[in-house]
């Protein structure tokens, strides 16, 4: 595009920015050992650059009519686990191989509109709202599988509400809208993606609500007690699990009842089957709350659960982030550190951290990991894996990105060159941060993960790329899309991680 002499002015960009958002929406199962055979050879998809004439996504086969969303919930829609499996994993009636090449080519659709997007702020052929294109703005791989398909979830988080038989006391995932009032809650027992170890700790906490005489809280305005439950696994079989519950007036000593009821059930009665490492306990008024908010409360057991990834032990607490596929999560963070580039001589800026992984993995082959993180138990983590594996170039720093990052990067501009990684949550990054890392001029590369590339993430890349703007404080040279590497893991689901690598 470096020939091209028509530019858009800036007014024009930013209502094309501002648009952009609008166009826009019964024992364990030893999952972690279960190797797909054969899939270490699975080639899909030439490295691509413009032509995908020869990747056609495979549809669904005959037959396949019920994985459309369902317009209400009658009873002639399926059985109810079919229909849950239709909602959560829409792609599990497909063959793996199938489900990569749909996620394939929905990959290649992303990069095709954002190229139209680039070409817009380029003034090249700009005719319409949403300009259509068959180009790709840059080299796109192979998608790389998960190592495991079935059972992969680390993580589960678990509703209370009315199920089929319309029990208040059934614990499952939700099928219908609150709009609609027609929430039903089902069981997750056939879910492909659900470990048996964790549909085993939701049914006997089933059993437990149902033996109990305080009510669930289905609505916070209407009262009761009992809500949502997260299963946290690891490789090694340990289970940790968190019931939250509010707390409505209950005394001190009330509160105290109900903890010891739920601990000996888990312990001594009918949930000792579960055989949980630990058991957390939280007291939340709100639909979520940090530990910071309303301290995670142990009941019994180990406080933490660890894992063994790129040769480091990991602590994982129980609300810090961690990648729900553990193996895939590996084959995503060897893929970001081979984009890195980095060397001795670089600072390894890690946004939006989680544990820290992705820069202790690489910390023996750079002179600094710098990581920034808005949850301090996952601070905590990052820096007690640190000291834990003997890495002592780190330091990791708790709050918002948009208030650390600008002070942090200042402080680092001595001429060292520095590759930054981000991988922000689904509502993508502050434009403060955008701000910050576009005009450091010492970040010349940057990897961009995120699982979905829309609204506010579409936006970030646009900014990323634009040219000049200091109506937007974008001062800095632009940054140039070089490749991109999807990395699924999250089987069954139309999810798919995409590793973006950026240089300048």
């Amino acid at each position: 595009m470096a020939g091209l002499k028509r530019r858009v002015p800036m007014h024009s960009l930013r209502y094309f920015i501002s648009m952009v958002g609008l166009f826009s929406k019964s024992g364990l199962l030893p999952w972690y050992a279960r190797n797909p055979p054969g899939w270490s050879q699975l080639f899909l998809g030439t490295v691509c650059k413009g032509d995908f004439t020869h990747v056609i996504a495979t549809k669904c086969q005959k037959g396949q009519k019920s994985q459309k969303k369902p317009s209400h919930l009658g009873p002639l829609d399926g059985s109810w686990q079919e229909r849950l499996a239709d909602v959560v994993t829409p792609l599990w009636r497909l063959s793996y191989e199938e489900q990569l090449k749909v996620k394939f080519e929905a990959q290649k659709k992303i990069l095709q509109r954002l190229e139209s997007y680039i070409q817009m702020l380029n003034g090249v052929n700009v005719t319409t709202a949403v300009p259509k294109s068959e180009s790709l703005p840059c080299l796109l791989h192979p998608i790389i599988p998960s190592p495991v398909i079935n059972g992969y979830r680390n993580k589960s988080t678990f509703s209370v509400n009315r199920g089929p038989d319309g029990n208040p006391k059934t614990v499952g995932y939700y099928l219908g809208t609150w709009r609609d009032g027609n929430i039903v809650c089902v069981r997750s027992n056939n879910l492909k993606n659900v470990p048996e170890k964790h549909s085993q700790v939701a049914q006997y906490y089933e059993v437990f609500l149902r033996q109990s005489p305080l009510e669930p809280c289905l609505v916070f305005h209407e009262g009761g007690y009992w809500r949502e439950l997260v299963v946290r696994t690891n490789s090694q079989g340990h289970t940790m699990a968190i019931i939250t519950f509010h707390p409505q007036k209950l005394s001190q000593e009330e509160l105290h009842v109900q903890k010891e009821t739920v601990k000996e059930f888990f312990i001594r009665g009918p949930g000792a089957a579960c055989d949980l490492t630990s058991l957390y306990f939280q007291e939340s008024t709100m639909t979520r709350c940090s530990h910071q908010q309303s301290p995670y409360q142990l009941l019994f057991g180990e406080p933490y659960i660890f894992e063994e990834l790129l040769s480091l032990k990991i602590r994982i607490s129980p609300d810090a982030f961690f990648q729900i596929n553990t193996a895939g999560a590996e084959m995503l963070y060897r893929t970001v550190g081979e984009l890195t580039g980095v060397n001795s001589d670089t600072i390894l800026l890690d946004i939006c951290c989680g544990t820290g992984v992705i820069g202790l993995s690489l910390a023996q082959h750079t002179s600094q990991v710098l990581g920034i993180e808005l949850v301090e138990q996952a601070v905590e983590d990052a820096r007690w894996t640190a000291a834990f594996n003997g890495i002592t170039n780190s330091e990791f720093h708790t709050g918002r990105a948009e208030k650390i990052l600008p002070g942090l990067l200042k402080s680092k501009e001595d001429g060292q060159s520095i590759v930054a990684v981000v991988n922000p949550a689904r509502a993508g990054l502050h434009y403060k941060v955008i701000q910050a890392i576009r005009n450091c001029r010492a970040i010349r590369t940057l990897v961009f993960v995120s699982c979905k590339l829309h609204g506010e993430s579409t936006r970030n890349v646009i900014e990323l790329c634009c040219p000049p703007d200091p109506a937007k404080k974008l001062l800095s040279e632009p940054f140039v899309l070089q490749q991109a590497v999807p990395v699924d893991l999250f089987p069954h689901t139309p999810h798919c991680e995409l590793v973006l690598l950026f240089t300048r």
